[in-house]
């Protein structure tokens, strides 16, 4: 009893020494009860401190950030459906009249599967030029005003009509049998192609200052034609096929380039979000025009007006299932990198 007596009083007489020195210190109040509890063997609790515990911070996966919220199907054409759209068909929303938004495109293919909580928003319009897309068609909103910070998913296929393929297609087919006036235009298309580069990082750049979340997934353009083709073809020769196939791919070359270039920066600053390009070059392959069941129309000619019809080498319906087929492989695949798109969990599941 002695020894223990001695003890408690030597941890008294330190513990009064520490008192003054911290408090001439100016050490805050709120440390004293620990230095109380470990020197004096008093004021301790009886059952263990409280400690909170802080979120749980998870990454998302690619089909999560998708899944967060509303999908919205933007683009041109290829994307709108022209291909199966007809004046017949109910209107999928206000303006399909004249942008010929059909159910049979892939993106009402895509909403099918898979559940997204904020709905789908489906305005792509045909004839939509990069510029277009942010500036409006028809009398319409522009496209881009669609988007807000609730998207998770947004695709689209933009650039054929910047590079100026209806008119290029037009008069490769009503030239001449014998006239080079198809492969001529290869200046002024590739010109309006490199062009197109930097409208299409205002485009990208201005979806992800809409949605800075969202993972944008832009669809390239199908190979029209055999990759070797057999003969003359809507009065095309197989030079004039081969260019056309050329052009196809020098235009999803640069898509390409844009968008890689474009997610490489946001994946360098860590940042939320993706920018994916979807290669659809060869996915017509067996299927092209002038085939037994080719995924794209052939030709539809107004031979009064001389004007090749807006139905003309885009695809059939078939051809957007397998679009659909390519978009929904891309959203479970993901950007090919970890999504920087994370989640703050409760552990107190508050």
């Amino acid at each position: 009893m002695l020894d223990e007596t001695r003890r408690k009083i030597v941890r008294i007489s330190v513990a009064a020494a520490l008192g003054v020195a911290l408090a001439l210190a100016f050490l805050p109040l709120r440390i004293l009860p620990r230095l109380a509890c470990a020197v004096l063997d008093a004021g301790c609790p009886t059952v263990p401190e409280a400690r909170g515990r802080l979120p749980q911070i998870t990454r998302l996966t690619p089909v999560q950030v998708a899944l967060s919220g509303t999908y919205v199907a933007l683009g041109d054409s290829f994307s709108s459906g022209e291909g199966v759209w007809s004046s017949g068909q109910p209107p999928v929303n206000d303006g399909a009249d004249r942008c010929h938004r059909s159910t049979g495109s892939y993106a009402p293919q895509v909403a099918q599967s898979y559940r997204f909580p904020g709905g789908t928003v489906f305005y792509a319009c045909s004839g939509a030029t990069t510029r277009q897309l942010l500036t409006g068609q028809w009398g319409h909103p522009p496209q881009i005003t669609r988007v807000d910070a609730a998207a998770g998913l947004i695709t689209l296929s933009i650039g054929g009509n910047d590079a100026g393929f209806t008119q290029v297609l037009t008069t490769c087919i009503v030239k001449l049998p014998w006239s080079s006036a198809c492969v001529d235009q290869d200046a002024a298309v590739g010109r309006r192609i490199d062009e197109l580069a930097t409208n299409l990082r205002t485009v990208l750049h201005e979806l992800r200052v809409r949605a800075p979340d969202a993972r944008v997934i832009v669809l390239g353009y199908p190979r029209p034609f055999p990759e070797r083709p057999t003969g003359t073809y809507d009065n095309l020769s197989v030079a004039d096929q081969q260019w056309l196939n050329g052009m196809t791919r020098r235009l999803d070359d640069t898509v390409k380039s844009v968008v890689s270039e474009f997610d490489r920066t946001i994946a360098g600053f860590g940042a939320p979000g993706s920018a994916e390009y979807v290669d659809a070059y060869e996915a017509f392959t067996g299927h092209e025009i002038g085939t037994a069941q080719p995924y794209l129309n052939g030709l539809h000619m107004d031979m009064e007006q001389m004007t090749v019809d807006a139905r003309s080498y885009h695809p059939t319906g078939e051809g957007y299932h397998r679009f659909a087929e390519l978009v929904t492989a891309q959203v479970a695949q993901g950007p090919g990198r970890p999504m920087n798109n994370y989640r703050l969990t409760d552990p107190g599941g508050q």
